[in-house]
C-alpha cells in the first residue's frame, strides 16, 4: 500500500514502522519525496489478521515512525497521484 506523510517536512527512505492504532502492522519498503502529492510518499508492507481493504485502511488512525517521531499518515490499496491514469492518456 501506499503511505503519505501529512507533514511535508520529514522525509522517509526505507525501514520506517508504519503503525495503525498505536499498533505497529508494517514498515516502508521504498521512499521518496511526492512532489506532486506535497510530502513523503512510500510503499510499505502490512500484516493483519484481517483482510487489508478499503475498510481496514479507513477505519484506522495511521502513523510513521521517522526517526523515533510519530507522524500522522494516509494510506491508500491505490496509486494516490493519478489513480486513474488520466494525465498519461493526455
Amino acid at each position: 500500500m501506499q503511505v503519505l506523510l501529512k507533514d511535508p517536512e520529514p522525509l522517509m527512505y526505507h525501514g520506517e514502522v508504519v503503525l495503525r492504532d498505536g499498533e505497529v502492522v508494517g514498515d516502508i519498503r521504498a521512499a521518496s519525496y511526492g512532489h506532486t502529492l506535497g510530502g513523503a510518499v512510500g510503499l510499505s508492507m502490512v500484516e493483519a489478521d484481517v483482510p487489508i481493504n478499503k475498510k481496514y485502511l479507513n477505519e484506522g488512525t495511521w502513523e510513521v515512525d521517522v526517526a523515533g517521531t510519530r507522524y500522522p499518515a494516509e494510506v491508500s490499496i491505490r496509486p494516490m497521484y493519478d489513480p486513474t491514469n488520466e494525465k498519461i492518456k493526455a
